[in-house]
């Protein structure tokens, strides 16, 4: 190695240009934000229609940079929020008692003041009226396991401060299959229970204990009343993580940790795919003739659940406050479930773009609610679970969302992208 005093000369051009350059670059940086900021990556329109729910008004001869890009709901930030919830457990009566966590004694209530914030484009509150007036005369349909029940009791609770529902038609045990109905509006709101969206027969203590999915087929027990359905949002996936064997046609595909039963073992990621591909093309088909009164369609995509410890020991989901931006990796299972379901509507997207009836949107909201360990019921699934102190066993749910709580942004989400849609067909007319 040579004299490290060598050509000293040389070597105070080259610390000269060492300094520069990374002062050149700070210089620059600005520069390139302010670039970055008003004139976002147009491609990025191309590549991304699945996040695209913001109106954007622009006519042909409107040249590119001018568009207003469309909103990421995804990428965004939990700030505070001093006005609360709509709602609280007095004005609504449809909470579930398990997820009623104020009146099952949840002390802390910082909870319910945080809103989500996109980075680039507005969320606003929610307005029951402006839902209530765009879906007048429709029926709505919440299809899927628990989350979508989670997802369509808080709509409930947020329209009932402008109208209030009556219950005109349950069945099953559980409330399984409930219909509500708005005299206000003349708007029908229906849960169905299908936590697999095709056909499938649940485990049981008289049956096999497993689930039994025909992924070839969608579930009668919702799609027979499609017809009459103008709003749906589907919500699965959890579901999909228990034993299953799984059948296409007559025949036996494979399972999911069946063990003695001698069927080979296939991951549950396929079937999920497989399962939604089966129930898109079905709505497609079944809404996108021409001389069907089409469809507004949504997939909500999955919503992580925050176990820190085991589901009945104390503490676990103990967090009362959102995670900070950057402090929550998406990752893993949570990840992986909604890229699925967000590739599987893209792909039903494009194979039904010549459907005008048929309009489907990824209700993308895994990333927000993956931020919000503190929006479960924990404990206070159960009213008052330490009033005799704490108990070395509690159940905890750590899954569901306590209403009022960070479901309801999905609401507001849902009323943005149907806003968008409703301008457009007017837009068209």
């Amino acid at each position: 190695m040579g004299s490290p005093f060598k050509d000293h000369h040389h070597h105070h051009h080259h610390s000269l240009a060492r300094k520069l350059i990374p002062w050149t670059f700070y210089a620059m940086l600005p520069l390139v934000l302010f670039r970055l900021y008003f004139y976002p990556n147009p491609l990025y329109h191309a590549t991304s229609p699945i996040l695209s729910s913001s109106s954007s008004s622009v006519s042909s001869s409107t040249p590119l940079l001018e568009e207003e890009p469309s909103c990421d709901y995804t990428n965004g930030k939990w700030v505070r929020d001093k006005r609360g919830p709509l709602y609280n457990d007095s004005t609504c009566g449809t909470i579930k008692e398990g997820q009623n966590c104020i009146a099952h004694g949840r002390p802390d209530m910082g909870y319910l003041y945080w809103r989500w914030k996109p980075k680039h484009c507005k969320l606003p509150r929610f307005e029951p009226s402006t839902f209530l007036q765009l879906l007048r005369n429709k029926h709505i349909a919440f299809v899927g396991d628990s989350m979508a029940r989670n997802q369509l009791e808080s709509l409930l609770c947020m329209l009932s401060s402008a109208s209030v529902p009556n219950l005109v038609y349950r069945d099953g045990e559980d409330n399984k299959f409930r219909r509500w109905y708005f005299d206000s509006h003349n708007i029908t709101i229906s849960v169905y229970w299908s936590p697999f969206l095709v056909k499938g027969v649940e485990k049981s203590n008289t049956g096999p204990n497993h689930n039994q999915l025909y992924l070839d087929q969608v579930d009668e027990r919702w799609a027979a009343d499609m017809n009459g359905i103008d709003l749906i949002v589907l919500s699965i996936g959890h579901w999909f993580l228990h034993p299953a064997v799984y059948y296409e046609g007559d025949q036996v595909l494979g399972c999911h940790y069946c063990p003695g039963l001698n069927h080979t073992e296939i991951g549950f990621y396929d079937v999920l795919r497989k399962a939604i591909k089966t129930t898109l093309k079905a709505l497609a088909d079944r809404k996108g003739r021409a001389n069907s009164n089409g469809i507004y369609s949504f997939v909500t995509t999955f919503s992580p659940a925050h176990f820190e410890g085991d589901w009945d020991k104390f503490g676990a989901c103990p967090k009362t406050e959102p995670y900070n931006k950057g402090e929550k990796t998406l990752e893993g299972m949570d990840a992986e479930i909604r890229q699925i379901e967000v590739e599987e509507v893209e792909a039903a997207r494009m194979n039904s773009i010549q459907l005008e009836k048929f309009r489907l949107e990824a209700l993308d909201v895994t990333n927000l609610s993956s931020m919000r360990p503190d929006g479960h019921p924990g404990p206070y699934m159960h009213p008052f679970p330490f009033a005799n102190g704490v108990a070395e066993r509690v159940q905890n749910d750590c899954v569901h969302w306590c209403l009022p709580g960070p479901v309801d942004t999905w609401n507001e989400i849902l009323l943005e992208i149907i806003k968008k849609w409703e301008d457009e067909s007017k837009t068209e007319e």
